[in-house]
């Protein structure tokens, strides 16, 4: 822990055992989905947020009630590490400021369009697995 983290979490488990309802349910639904896309990626907690890896980083999750990281003020941002890499067909990711990582915020389980974030998940692996 430091000032700038003042929280830190030992386990997924405990992770989402502090996040509110509304966030707990929409990363929920994010994790099965990256789970079912992305089979024997390892879900490992870097910034107190899970990140999933395959040869490396491919994707995040990180709800605004988790301090560290200049996310929204609600939400819960989903990312993809390589994002700038991604055809953004559908111009559904934002790039923000940050040069690699492009991110799409959701504020309620409806808002995930799940065929459209597995075929960018299903993107992201291939551009993983060519490294």
């Amino acid at each position: 822990m430091n000032s700038l983290q003042p929280i830190r979490f030992n386990s997924v488990k405990e992770f989402l055992d502090y996040l509110p309802e509304n966030e707990r349910t929409i990363v929920n639904i994010l994790r099965s989905v990256v789970l079912e896309m992305i089979p024997g990626c390892r879900e490992k907690l870097a910034y107190n947020v899970p990140f999933f890896y395959k040869k490396s980083r491919i994707c995040f999750i990180w709800p605004s009630s988790v301090p560290w990281g200049n996310v929204a003020l609600q939400g819960v941002q989903f990312g993809f590490c390589k994002g700038y890499l991604l055809n953004d067909r559908a111009g559904y990711l934002d790039k923000g400021s940050r040069k690699e990582v492009s991110t799409r915020t959701f504020f309620s389980p409806d808002e995930i369009d799940t065929d459209l974030l597995k075929s960018y998940l299903y993107d992201a692996f291939l551009i993983d697995s060519c490294k």
